[in-house]
């Protein structure tokens, strides 16, 4: 976006609201009864939006969600049965081996370093690509609305909303405990997991917990997990090498924010009926929260 209209946005606008800056004045939104954007006008043109309210619950059974760690290597995917598949960041590597219904991408560092992954994905018409509004602008920038075929979905992070003020880290209990659907970690109270993905979702450092808030509220009740390592970090995620890395900033939020996140995420989806099954072995994710299993026990 324009120097110029920055600094405007920034002369007229609270400093708790800078995340919008590269929004304004070119995104117009409206939002429905629950909250979620329900329209998107961007640089004069109408953007078409899945409603997040036909997803509801509406999906059942199993659903396979393809994280990248290098485990992933380890999987002959001709053996894994036919189910729904979710992809996250560069899993689009596997598009010759699942068939992938689910996109989703919410780190702008992938989005900018990863073109070509991004015009593969918009490709496909039988996708919907869950994504941040910052997401949808710069694909569109990118490569234009025309040349987007998949079905987008735009989702927020619960406390940077569109067009309306942040909520910090430390404020997230205060300013949401009294909202239905969303629930604290009894660890840290400042983690939350929102039943409820039309009004936003909650970040833990890791696209994975997006992934779960979302896939719960499709209804999906046995989530397989691939690639989920978390450990590891200086090594190349399975479709990079040494040279072509992304960076991660995984390793410093694993014990203090992503292990208390999926505790919760488990209970609460345990809750539901939900069962989530870790297909990576070696994931430093404990047992106790998402059971471990081999892939080839799983499916048998």
């Amino acid at each position: 976006m324009g120097t110029l209209t920055k600094q405007i946005y920034r002369y007229t606008h609270p400093r708790s609201m800078r995340h919008n800056e590269n929004l304004w004045p070119f995104v117009k939104i409206q939002r429905d009864k629950n909250n979620a954007i329900s329209h998107l006008n961007y640089r004069g043109e109408n953007v078409p939006l899945v409603d997040l309210t036909s997803l509801k619950e509406n999906f059942k059974g199993e659903v396979l969600l393809t994280a990248t760690g290098p485990s992933i290597k380890k999987i002959d995917f001709s053996t894994v049965p036919s189910m729904p598949t979710v992809g996250v960041n560069g899993a689009w590597h596997l598009n010759s081996d699942l068939d992938f219904k689910f996109y989703i991408i919410v780190d702008m560092i992938f989005v900018d370093n990863k073109p070509d992954i991004i015009e593969e994905i918009i490709k496909k018409e039988d996708l919907v690509l869950f994504t941040t509004m910052h997401g949808i602008v710069r694909i569109i920038d990118k490569f234009t609305l025309n040349k987007v075929k998949c079905k987008l979905a735009v989702i927020e992070d619960k406390c940077y909303p569109i067009y309306e003020k942040k909520i910090s880290n430390a404020d997230i209990y205060n300013n949401f405990n009294t909202h239905k659907g969303i629930i604290f970690s009894k660890e840290n109270i400042n983690i939350a997991f929102n039943h409820d993905i039309r009004n936003g979702i909650f970040d833990a450092g890791t696209v994975i917990y997006w992934s779960l808030q979302i896939l719960s509220y499709l209804g999906f009740k046995k989530i397989y997990v691939v690639g989920l390592d978390m450990t590891n970090f200086s090594t190349p995620r399975f479709y990079e090498t040494k040279n072509d890395m992304l960076p991660s900033f995984l390793a410093e939020k694993l014990q203090e924010i992503i292990i208390p996140a999926f505790s919760l995420a488990s209970l609460e989806l345990k809750k539901d009926g939900v069962d989530v099954v870790n297909l990576s072995l070696e994931s430093a994710i404990p047992s106790h929260i998402f059971p471990k299993m081999d892939y080839r026990d799983a499916f048998k």
